[in-house]
């Protein structure tokens, strides 16, 4: 059952992922027919807390509800917010005895603090996943994902990520039913498709560093509507094929068609951001040939359909 939830909030907390469970999780919405609950906002003691955006909020409890809520949830902070220990042992007693434990955006890294990130999977903004995964090398971070279960410990990714999660926490508890009554009275999806990735920021690099391949990666740059082969491509480099393709993975990390296929999906984000271009003329412009060969690999390295992506990242600035 989810009838009682307690945030936790320290110095440097974020308002608007504060304000996202308390949307969802704070705010009486009975009379609509919906789910109700006991609703703490917690701090170390019922003393004034210095937000991210420079204003204070008073807490209205201390780390009591945390020993007794059916979700305990940390909203974002400032990275470099540090707990005292007397929050990671109430964290960890409310894994211990089975509360859902959730984090929206950077949260992530007070739970990761606690030793609640171990050895599970997790997801946090897609700016953080490098750090939170440096922080602790054993969790599993997936980069790509909205939020991430992984038994009673849910992370979301930032901001509306943040909704996503707690709707999906709603969902679980009391039905999609619920749910998606909640999300229209909120006046947001119910359920988004795709991942962080077509949010990260992804220019088109100027400049590969990769020496002894410099020349050719240049000349690939400026045509990748063109259809080439690697056979082409070690012969540009006077290399014979098998060398070419060794160097190409030593200097780049990776293999000469995904690099380029890569390369390729960062031009047609563009293009469908910034022109009019149908997609089969994002396919021909951007090297793909085909939407359908577009659409393929568009959807597996963003997590979006080409249609889907314009649609929410179309520049409809109005010029003149």
């Amino acid at each position: 059952m989810l009838r009682s939830v307690a945030v936790l909030v320290l110095d440097g907390v974020a308002p608007f992922e504060l304000g996202v469970l308390a949307e969802v999780f704070g705010t009486d919405r009975t009379a609509d027919g919906l789910p109700s609950y006991r609703f703490d906002v917690c701090g170390t003691r019922q003393a004034p807390v210095r937000t991210s955006a420079g204003f204070h909020l008073i807490p209205n409890a201390d780390l009591a509800p945390l020993d007794r809520a059916d979700l305990v949830a940390v909203p974002a902070h400032d990275p470099t917010t540090t707990a005292p220990a007397e929050v990671h042992e109430a964290l960890r007693r409310a894994a211990d005895r089975g509360a859902y434990l959730f984090s929206v955006c950077a949260g992530a890294y007070l739970l990761g603090e606690a030793g609640l990130l171990d050895g599970r999977d997790c997801t946090t903004h897609w700016r953080h996943v490098d750090e939170l995964q440096r922080r602790h090398p054993t969790a599993q971070v997936r980069s790509n994902s909205l939020y991430v279960q992984d038994g009673r410990l849910l992370t979301s990714a930032g901001t509306a990520a943040g909704i996503d999660a707690c709707l999906h926490l709603v969902r679980q508890a009391h039905g999609s039913a619920t749910a998606t009554r909640l999300a229209r009275r909120m006046v947001v999806p119910p359920h988004r498709d795709g991942g962080q990735a077509q949010y990260i920021e992804a220019p088109i690099p100027k400049a590969p560093q990769a020496p002894t391949l410099e020349p050719v990666l240049e000349w690939l740059m400026g045509h990748l509507d063109r259809q080439t082969t690697v056979d082409e491509l070690a012969a540009r480099a006077g290399m014979a094929p098998r060398t070419f393709a060794r160097r190409f993975r030593a200097e780049t990390g990776t293999t000469p068609h995904d690099w380029l296929t890569n390369q390729r999906v960062l031009l047609a984000r563009r293009l469908l951001e910034d022109t009019t271009l149908t997609v089969q003329g994002v396919a021909e412009r951007a090297g793909f040939g085909d939407a359908a060969v577009l659409r393929h690999h568009f959807t597996r390295r963003v997590g979006a359909t080409p249609q889907a992506y314009r649609g929410t990242f179309r520049d409809r600035t109005p010029t003149g």
